[in-house]
């Protein structure tokens, strides 16, 4: 018995395996492809003031109306210094039968714009519009970012889905360190917490997506 077990654990770290590489690659394909994008883009001016980002690929709207997980994910923040951290891996679970975004699957991104919402951001698991404001983001490179959301919010999200991309509110939805996932890239189960304020190294399968954050808001962060 306690073979079969050893075993099943090995197949399931094996198949998590299989699932990670790809998903960083959506999700740097998925942030690349929205900033190259100038009127459809998040605002630079947000970006360049974010404390953390979240980018969720495939996000499947179905799964949650039922409540069941539908998403998983990577963040990062901003290092001391200029540039981004290496990526802790999330799952965003729940939330209200309200929440609409259109399509069988969604592409996600979350701004954290604040240190207090990065601390729960980097905290074992927390609920948007709960524990942390959340509130749609505007879109487009130059637009303006002078609004109440923009403003107010811990976190402003986004979603895009059939080509389509605009501001979201994520209300009841709750966003969890997937510590199985970051064995699979760091080689032990490590908090989110610690790979960010460790400033753990960026390890190789997940440099393009940490490249692609640099190339578009390398600045040191200048939020209040």
């Amino acid at each position: 018995m306690q073979f079969l077990i050893v075993l099943l654990f090995t197949a399931a770290i094996a198949a998590a395996a299989d699932k990670v590489q790809p998903r960083l690659d959506e999700a740097t394909a998925v942030f690349q492809e929205i900033m190259a994008t100038p009127d459809r883009s998040i605002p630079q001016d947000l970006l360049d003031k974010a404390h953390c980002v979240v980018i969720v690929p495939g996000l499947k709207k179905g799964a949650f109306i039922i409540g069941a997980k539908y998403g998983k994910g990577y963040l990062s923040c901003r290092k001391p210094s200029a540039g981004w951290s290496a990526p802790g891996s999330i799952r965003v679970e729940g939330g209200s039968l309200g929440f609409q975004i259109g399509g069988s699957e969604s592409d996600v991104i979350m701004l954290v714009m604040n240190e207090r919402g990065a601390a729960k951001l980097l905290s074992s698991k927390f609920t948007l519009g709960g524990e942390g404001t959340v509130a749609a983001g505007p879109v487009g490179r130059e637009a303006t970012a002078q609004t109440d959301a923009a403003m107010r919010a811990e976190i402003l999200s986004w979603s895009r889905a059939r080509g389509a991309f605009a501001g979201i509110s994520l209300q009841g939805a709750t966003l969890r360190e997937d510590l199985d996932d970051n064995a699979v890239i760091y080689g032990k189960k490590i908090s989110n917490k610690d790979i960010v304020q460790a400033s753990t190294p960026v390890p190789a399968k997940a440099q393009p997506l940490i490249s692609a954050l640099n190339k578009y808001s390398a600045a040191k962060n200048a939020a209040n």
